[in-house]
């Protein structure tokens, strides 16, 4: 598998580490909170998808030696990877997951998120966790 071939000193797989782990627990949370069906919060389920997109994003940077800056546009960070590590992303997606990183945090800057989106939010996120944990390096996620 590609990146998993690669040294990694013991602080870099930390970094990589701390990083799956954030990213697990927002996808965790985002799950929890979809188990409420009808009664959930769709805006925070799709925050927390958004949020375990760009850590596990930021984890493979990390693995990969790339520098970024503090964003949360999941586009910017995917143009950072080289094409063969990019998770399969459409750019609609992108944007979609990004505006969900600022637009669900703040009243009336956003219409309501469906049940169905959300799930639909849920699912890419998993999506892209299940590829960047193939591109991770052995004993980080």
């Amino acid at each position: 598998m590609p990146g998993r071939d690669r040294g990694h000193s013991g602080e870099t797989l930390a970094v990589i580490r701390a990083w799956v782990k954030k990213a697990e627990n927002d996808l965790k949370t985002a799950d929890l909170t979809l188990k409420a069906g009808r009664a959930a919060p769709t805006d925070t389920i799709c925050f927390h998808a958004q949020q375990c997109v760009e850590k596990y994003l930021k984890a493979l940077l990390v693995a990969r030696g790339i520098e970024f800056e503090r964003i949360h546009h999941i586009s910017a960070l995917v143009a950072l990877l080289p094409e063969a590590v990019r998770p399969d992303l459409t750019p609609d997606e992108q944007i979609l997951l990004t505006d969900y990183a600022v637009s669900v945090c703040y009243p009336g800057e956003t219409e309501s998120v469906s049940l169905d989106e959300a799930r639909r939010a849920v699912a890419v996120a998993r999506r892209v966790r299940s590829h960047v944990r193939q591109h991770l390096p052995k004993g980080s996620a």
